[in-house]
Parts: structure tokens; C-alpha cells; sequence
């Protein structure tokens, strides 16, 4: 089991409302039923979707979960961004290329482009602060180093240093996701961390 990030704690989510507000076959499979989701959690709905064993419909209702956590509201925009793709096929296509293998930059960016593009995988309520953190559980390779898909938000944003290449607030542009990625890659290199626990550490604002 994959362990806990150094400073992370469990998100709180309200089982039995997000049942109720969810379409029954997008609830993941052996998903927590005690009210505390972990990022492993996600990761291991994550690992089953890249194995065939969870769909991409299971897949964003789990980020989703994690993502709103008990904000009340968070149910009912995961429902809308489900029902904007009702088979999973064009979060299954967006998801392609960083699935499969360890993605590089080229991948991560033809992801998020088709994040964005309402003619491909573009979804309601599904913007740059969710869709990233879809990137996050699919695309993360723990142990590989290097540029990592990684979660950017609004709190992120608002953390992290000019020298970080995000000049917004929010609606990023690819290459400012990316350049905030090989930003974190070289502060993970330098402090022998993991990506992901620069990105907490900025969201935390540590």
C-alpha cells in the first residue's frame, strides 16, 4: 500500500450523499466507506483503471470525491461532469497517452489540451484545478523523478513563486502547467523529495 504523504490528512467525504448524488456505476469499487479518503485511496482506483479492472467513469467520480471532499455542492457538479460523458469514452481518449507508460512532456500537454477542447474531453465543472488532479492519479510515477503530472488550484497557484511560471489564477494555459511542473521537478531533485510532496508542501503553504 502506497504510504501517506509527509504532512497529509485524509479528506473528510459524506459516503452516503455521495452515493445517493452519483450514477451507480460510477461508484469505484472497494472505495472507502469510512468517511476518510487518502490520496492512495484515488491511486488505487487509478491503478485499476490503467489495468482494466475500473472505468473512467469510476475513475473521476473517485477524484471527484476526493477532490470536493465535504463541500455540499461537490455531488452535484460531479454528477454534471459524468453526465458529460456518459460512456467514459472521452476521458478514457484524454487519458491515452499518460496511461500507458510513464508520460513525458509531450504527452502531458496533448493530455490537458484535450482537457480543455469542448470537442474532446472538455466536461462541466470539470476546469484546470479537477482535471489536473485526474492527471495526477493516472500519470504519477512514484520513484521516476523528473517532470510529474501534478495538481494545480487555486491555493497552488496562489502559493507558489513567480519563478514557478504561473501567471494566473485560474484557466492555465499548458505551458504554464508545465512550467510550474519542471519547477517542482527541480525542487523535488534538490531536496531528494517527491514532486507530489512539493505540491502538498505549496498547498499547505510550507
Amino acid at each position: 500500500m502506497r504510504q501517506a504523504l509527509t504532512g497529509e490528512r485524509p479528506i473528510t467525504v459524506h459516503v452516503e450523499r455521495w452515493r445517493a448524488g452519483l450514477p451507480p456505476d460510477a461508484w469505484p469499487d472497494g472505495f472507502p466507506t469510512s468517511g476518510d479518503v487518502w490520496r492512495r485511496d484515488v491511486f488505487a482506483v487509478a491503478e485499476a483503471y490503467r489495468a482494466g479492472s475500473a472505468s473512467a467513469r469510476q475513475l473521476l467520480a473517485a477524484v471527484l470525491m476526493w477532490g470536493y471532499g465535504p463541500i455540499g455542492y461537490g455531488p452535484w457538479r460531479a454528477a454534471k461532469s459524468l453526465g458529460g460523458d456518459p460512456t467514459g469514452q472521452r476521458l478514457a481518449a484524454a487519458l491515452d497517452e499518460v496511461s500507458a507508460s510513464a508520460p513525458d512532456e509531450a504527452a502531458l500537454r496533448t493530455a490537458y489540451r484535450r482537457f480543455r477542447d469542448p470537442g474532446q474531453a472538455r466536461l462541466p465543472w470539470l476546469g484546470p484545478a479537477f482535471f489536473t488532479k485526474v492527471l495526477y492519479f493516472v500519470g504519477y510515477r512514484r520513484g521516476v523523478g523528473g517532470v510529474q503530472p501534478l495538481i494545480l488550484d487555486r491555493v497552488v497557484a496562489g502559493h507558489l513563486p513567480a519563478e514557478a511560471g504561473v501567471t494566473r489564477r485560474n484557466g492555465w494555459l499548458s505551458d504554464e502547467w508545465l512550467a510550474y511542473l519542471r519547477w517542482a521537478a527541480e525542487q523535488a531533485r534538490s531536496r531528494g523529495v517527491e514532486p507530489d510532496e512539493v505540491e502538498l508542501a505549496v498547498f499547505q503553504g510550507r
